[in-house]
């Protein structure tokens, strides 16, 4: 099989010479090409181009979630093709890798290359949905390009914590689960528009929803993790049906402690419910506006401010070993 290696030669739980040893692994059963990233959307286009080529048959990524993003937009650049594109393989190196997480596939390295390797050789992958978000017609943001996310969206709190981290990254820190923790606890009580929400909620055929403070929306299960503990903000999220959205129409300190420990303490079973909580599952087309600018976040990736988020769930738009 051919097939192309893309690393991200700065995923953060990798070492070159772990980087090398997983290359010898992978290049024992595959015709490999690897490819390093440089710089940012390296990746996207490095997995735009073997989509284009024509010749390889499968695509690798090694890094976190932000690079299998990128290596997924490349791959459908012109839209999904589960049978003519070439398939995604995940070897997780990033701080929390969700996407693969979600996938089954173990969060160490050197595991996930041998599960890899075992799924290649029984032939064993599946095919799964993704999220597509674009600038809305009509809308200020009209004119933002499209991209398509795996896992998870965010439009209000969370983005802007994800935004807050990246900036702390690029003063130089590292990517850990308390540095998280602290840019929530800046963002809540930064947040001017906690207790009033600017977010609308349209959807065919559907009341809209309004004044959500902040709204999550899912392409799998869980949302994400802390640490090791999966974090279930919409459970019924899956690879197999359309997006599922949890908006909150209130954080006001009481409030966002409740919804936090329903976080902590969330399953497969159950996530954050209450009277400022709502839950939709299995959307296929849907819109958020903002009376004002607000942050958003694709697969923990900050895409700056937006007013206007049309979302589309794709089901079956991607064929990945697993």
């Amino acid at each position: 099989m051919r097939a192309l290696l893309v690393v991200n030669p700065s995923a953060t739980t990798t070492s070159a010479r772990t980087r090398d040893v997983l290359v010898h692994a992978l290049a024992s059963d595959l015709k490999l090409e690897v490819a390093t990233t440089e710089y940012r959307g390296h990746a996207r286009d490095l997995a735009r181009a073997a989509a284009e080529s024509g010749n390889t048959e499968l695509v690798v990524a090694l890094g976190g979630d932000g690079t299998v993003n990128e290596v997924v937009n490349g791959l459908l650049h012109r839209g999904p093709d589960p049978e003519g594109l070439p398939r995604l393989a995940v070897v997780p190196g990033g701080s929390t890798n969700v996407f693969a997480r979600a996938l089954g596939l173990p969060n160490d390295v050197v595991e996930a290359t041998g599960a890899l390797l075992d799924a290649l050789r029984e032939g064993s992958e599946r095919t799964v949905g993704l999220g597509h978000a674009a600038g809305t017609p009509g809308s200020q943001d009209e004119g933002v390009p499209p991209r398509w996310f795996t896992f998870c969206a965010g439009f209000g709190f969370d983005a802007g914590v994800v935004g807050r981290v990246e900036q702390q990254r690029e003063r130089g820190k590292r990517s850990t689960h308390s540095l998280y923790v602290r840019q929530v606890m800046r963002q809540f009580f930064g947040e001017p528009d906690r207790r009033h929400g600017t977010i609308t909620l349209e959807r065919p055929g559907g009341e809209p929803l309004e004044n959500l403070v902040m709204s999550i929306i899912c392409n799998t299960a869980p949302w994400t993790y802390l640490g090791n503990r999966p974090l279930y903000a919409l459970p019924q999220a899956s690879f197999d049906t359309a997006l599922d959205v949890l908006g909150l129409t209130k954080l006001s300190t009481l409030t966002a402690g409740r919804y936090g420990r329903q976080l902590l303490a969330s399953s497969p079973e159950r996530g954050p419910q209450g009277k400022h909580a709502v839950s939709l599952h299995d959307l296929t087309d849907f819109t958020l506006h903002s009376q004002v600018p607000l942050p958003f976040q694709m697969d923990g990736d900050h895409l700056g401010l937006r007013t206007s988020v049309t979302f589309t769930g794709v089901r079956r738009a991607l064929r990945v070993i697993v």
